[in-house]
């Protein structure tokens, strides 16, 4: 199958992506390893945030700050900038944003922000966005290939252009390629390694990500992990910052108030960590707001905590804790969204780095990001020329060997399921929100023992179509490159900074006020530090091994 432009991803930022490009006159697919709106995009609950003239440099002013002194002013600026021209077109595309008692679009406050600048559909407002923009994708005729799980890139090796990519079509088991003039990686986030202890769903394991680094691409800033304050204490279920800016309480088990609910994520993550380490228990308190308000503004929240707390939110306090929910890092990007290293290659949203959130995003900033950047991505690849197309079929053919391999050869005596639940505990234990040498070397020490045991892993269940233990399967062995990464940059950032914090380094260290760069070299991982000026000539790193 060929295409002008291939998007890999159905969230805010793929879709985004989509409709530009079409707009823009190109053919374009849109391949998903499940259905178009099982995205993150859905749990992005609090709001969108715009600035409008008045208020575009502290929008401006508040990211800086949040990201810690490593974020782009170029990329904050841009993104700043077209926020309310993206909420313009939002609105055009018909997404239902909430109203106040005036008729006019309703907004609130999120962490970190000096304005009032968050718009907000009730609590669904990422649900309601990517529900709004797959309409409008099937208006204009997009193509879309369901089940379609990313494998590799297709990439001439001399001219290192990207021409496609490989997929196990999970419906039949046969693996197929789909060949475009450009691509748009726009696969999200990682927060799925920290397993059982994330907001994000399973499949949230770096599959672009890793996909980029075997190409020979460029990841950064993977040990920035946001943990989200208000996670359901039993099954880890998202509740809203929302649910603070409209003036819930934090408070531990003796009723005290014991920090400023809306300081920035990691501060409050700390916080609330440092209550459980002393034995206390943490619940979000918002009894005051009153049920009527409560219904009107959070209704979803309501629910969860119905179904998953058997609390009411109205008349109970709600036990909380602190889980991964949003990674800054990701695929190293220039300013076009390219990604380096490889031509023909954009990638977008929370699978890139183009250095918008730095050490710790502003609450508000990931619906702005994915709508504003994916429009930049689909006009960007849209006006790609390629120079050549690798016309021979290698990639698709080591792929097909690569699947037959797990089914004839990679032997299940290891449960890889019992493996991945354990690396998500000792992750979130030691490479969590408080993390230090001893921990971080630990579970780096038991992540490369599974590498060593991954072929001895494999699938019990050899059926063909619609085999989820051969998906679980793939998608752990991305978990694995992608945490070893995470780890390696925890590591060797020897400070704290933003959502990086470590107890044996507690202070910023402006040395390492630079962004972490990771590739391979023949197979190894290889790390480096780079200012923010000079991550452009990541092409030229000279070559250092992790071991």
């Amino acid at each position: 199958m060929t295409t002008d432009i291939l998007i890999i991803g159905s969230g805010g930022a793929g879709l985004s992506a989509a409709i530009k490009a079409k707009e823009l006159g190109c053919d374009v697919v849109v391949a998903t390893k499940t259905l178009p709106t099982n995205a993150n995009t859905c749990m992005a609950q609090g709001g969108f945030n715009a600035s409008n003239s008045d208020d575009v440099q502290t929008h401006i002013d508040d990211t800086l700050k949040s990201s810690r002194g490593i974020g782009s002013p170029v990329m904050i600026k841009t993104m700043c900038e077209k926020s309310n021209d993206a909420l313009d077109w939002l609105l055009a595309l018909g997404v239902p944003f909430s109203l106040d008692d005036n008729g006019k679009l309703a907004n609130r406050f999120m962490g970190g922000s000096t304005n009032k600048r968050t718009y907000y559909a009730e609590d669904y407002t990422g649900l309601k966005i990517l529900q709004t923009l797959y309409d409008t994708c099937l208006k204009n005729s997009i193509t879309f290939k369901e089940n379609y799980y990313l494998l590799n890139l297709i990439i001439d090796e001399d001219s290192k252009e990207v021409s496609g990519a490989t997929f196990l079509d999970i419906s039949s088991g046969e693996v197929r390629e789909i060949r475009a003039k450009s691509v748009i990686i726009a696969t999200g986030g990682y927060s799925g390694v920290y397993n059982g202890f994330t907001t994000n769903g399973f499949g949230s394991t770096g599959d672009g990500i890793a996909a980029v680094i075997r190409a020979g691409g460029i990841a950064s800033d993977l040990e920035f992990v946001q943990f989200h304050p208000t996670a359901l204490k039993k099954s880890s279920i998202l509740i809203s910052e929302a649910a603070r800016g409209e003036g819930g309480y934090l408070v531990n088990s003796d009723g005290v108030r014991f920090i400023d609910e809306l300081l920035p994520r990691d501060e409050v993550s700390r916080a609330i960590s440092k209550e459980l380490s002393q034995k206390k228990e943490v619940f979000l308190d918002v009894r005051h707001l009153g049920s009527e308000k409560l219904s009107h503004l959070l209704p979803q929240e309501l629910k969860l905590c119905k179904i998953h707390e058997g609390l009411d939110m109205a008349c109970d306090l709600i036990p909380i804790k602190s889980v991964a929910h949003y990674t800054m890092g990701g695929i190293e990007v220039d300013q076009k969204l390219q990604a380096s290293r490889l031509k023909g290659c954009f990638a977008v949203g929370e699978c890139s780095n183009a250095h918008i959130h730095g050490a710790n995003r502003l609450g508000g900033n990931s619906l702005l990001e994915i709508i504003s950047m994916g429009l930049i991505a689909g006009e960007n690849a849209s006006n790609y020329t390629p120079k050549k197309i690798e016309k021979e079929n290698n990639q698709l053919l080591k792929d097909k060997a690569f699947i037959n391999a797990i089914y004839s050869t990679f032997t299940n005596q290891i449960n890889f399921y019992e493996k991945r639940e354990f690396l998500g505990k000792i992750l979130y234990h030691n490479a969590g929100v408080i993390r230090n040498d001893t921990g971080l070397k630990g579970v780096l020490s038991a992540l490369r023992q599974m590498q060593k045991e991954f072929t001895f892993m494999g699938i019990s269940d050899k059926s063909k179509e619609f085999n989820t233990n051969l998906v679980d399967f793939i998608e752990f062995g991305n978990a694995l490159e992608v945490t070893e990464m995470i780890l390696v940059g925890a590591l060797h950032r020897c400070e704290s900074r933003g959502a990086h914090y470590r107890e044996d380094f507690p202070q910023t260290n402006d040395t390492f006020k630079s962004h972490s760069i990771f590739y391979k070299v023949d197979g190894v991982l290889c790390a480096e530090f780079l200012k923010e000026s000079d991550c452009s000539t990541t092409a030229s790193l000279h070559k250092k091994s992790v071991k």
